[in-house]
């Protein structure tokens, strides 16, 4: 199985799925990540140094699951256009990934929505198109939900791995979220999960099989 995921900044893949990402390559899963702009305008550097900076700092974060691949796009100016959809049509029918994942149409950063926009046109009849969690998961309804306590000290890592973008914040915040999606499946209070949306569209109807298991059921009054 092959899993293609694009985050639109260096960080973004770290904050909302690298979990399940974990899950995946610990099931087997061949990852391709690859990050859509150069988050030059993501903190007070001078652009080309901060450009550098985040490249190091999502590489490192990263390198336990793939080398990721930098597609060049402008931070803050990513846009749903031909250029952009032209990009990623190439590198899915490059990759014939199984499943690509990305963010929401309904995030809360343009550039978010930008590429959520171009993923879905370019996957086409090619791949089904999952989307990852909104920021604090405003306006997010979730089909599927994936485990990932064991690898949450890795998570937590990866996101402090980007020095660059005071990511305490983001570590206090994805944890908060995480526990909260985990909460909706009933989970112990320690336990942690990353929540996903899949729409059916011919010819993809059930990715359920595509997906690392969800938390253990657990009835209400079981501890």
């Amino acid at each position: 199985m092959k899993i293609l995921a694009i985050g639109a900044h260096p960080d973004d893949l770290e904050i909302f799925a690298f979990g399940t990402l974990t899950e995946w390559a610990a099931m087997g899963a061949e990852l391709v990540l690859a990050i859509a702009t150069d988050g030059a305008k993501g903190g007070a550097l001078p652009a080309a140094e901060l450009r550098a900076k985040r490249a190091a700092e999502t590489t490192a974060a990263l390198a336990p699951l793939a080398v990721p691949r930098f597609l060049g796009f402008p931070d803050g100016g990513l846009r749903a256009d031909a250029a952009l959809e032209e990009c990623l049509r190439d590198l899915i029918a490059g990759e014939r990934p199984d499943l690509l994942l990305t963010h929401a149409p309904n995030d809360y950063h343009a550039d978010h929505r930008a590429l959520s926009a171009a993923a879905s046109q370019a996957a086409g009849f090619s791949v089904p198109v999952l989307w990852m969690d909104t920021l604090n998961g405003t306006g997010f309804a979730p089909s599927h939900w994936v485990g990932i306590t064991p690898h949450w000290p890795a998570k937590e890592a990866a996101i402090r791995a980007h020095v660059s973008q005071d990511p305490e914040r983001f570590v206090h915040m994805a944890n908060r979220q995480a526990a909260f999606r985990a909460g909706e499946c009933n989970a112990p209070p320690e336990h942690r999960a990353e929540a996903f949306r899949f729409e059916p569209r011919f010819p993809f109807a059930d990715i359920r099989g595509l997906l690392p298991p969800a938390p253990p059921l657990r009835p209400v009054g079981r501890r």
